[in-house]
């Protein structure tokens, strides 16, 4: 399911979830105070483009990882968590939509809170 699954999600929204992703690491690295959740917007921008395949884990934050996220949340978080949460409704109607809406769950955690969350390859 990785590869086909990686190329459905690109024609049907991935593309233009990841852009969003891209331009929003570009609007907090504009500031000096905010590139480092412009990196995290990037990191998250390659794992939207190719979800399928890929296991995340929410893990450790640390004190700067904590305010990290609390920062990520008043300012972008609860956006991006927004949209993906309801791309996932919107797709889990079908039952073909459905496996595309549990990869937008897994983006809408990771949206949530960016820090502090590792992503992995599936073998």
């Amino acid at each position: 399911m990785g590869l086909l699954g990686n190329l459905l999600w690109l024609i049907f929204g991935g593309f233009i979830g990841a852009s969003m992703w891209f331009v929003v690491g570009i609007l907090l690295c504009t500031t000096i105070i905010g590139i480092p959740l412009g990196v995290q917007a990037f990191k998250l921008a390659g794992y939207v483009l190719m979800p399928f395949g890929r296991e995340t884990f929410i893990g450790d934050f640390g004190i700067g990882g904590a305010i990290g996220n609390v920062i990520w949340i008043i300012l972008f978080g609860w956006e991006l968590t927004l949209y993906h949460l309801v791309m996932a409704i919107l797709l889990s109607i079908t039952i073909i939509g459905i496996p595309f809406g549990q990869q937008h769950i897994k983006i809408a955690r990771l949206a949530f809170l960016p820090f502090g969350a590792r992503i992995r390859f599936v073998e």
